[in-house]
């Protein structure tokens, strides 16, 4: 049976260019194992949809279980 990996929050620390991605923003993270053994991370930009980024471009959040429901009201509300 394979482990469902849990959805993550990071803060964008630099953007390098990448116009989807405004740094000091907290996003979604999902989980994709094969991008991050190639050092990616699948993000939820600011397009809307996700897209792979270098993930030294992030920072790994721990959040209280109550602000992570907030911040996952707010995704699927704007959906």
């Amino acid at each position: 049976m394979r482990k469902t990996l849990p959805i993550r929050f990071a803060i964008c620390l630099k953007n390098s260019g990448s116009e989807d991605l405004i740094v000091r923003k907290v996003y979604q993270v999902l989980p994709d194992e094969r991008a991050e053994k190639q050092r990616l991370l699948r993000v939820i930009d600011e397009s809307g949809e996700d897209y792979l980024y270098p993930s030294g471009y992030f920072f790994f959040l721990e959040l209280p279980q109550k602000v992570e429901r907030a911040l996952r009201q707010k995704d699927s509300a704007a959906a």
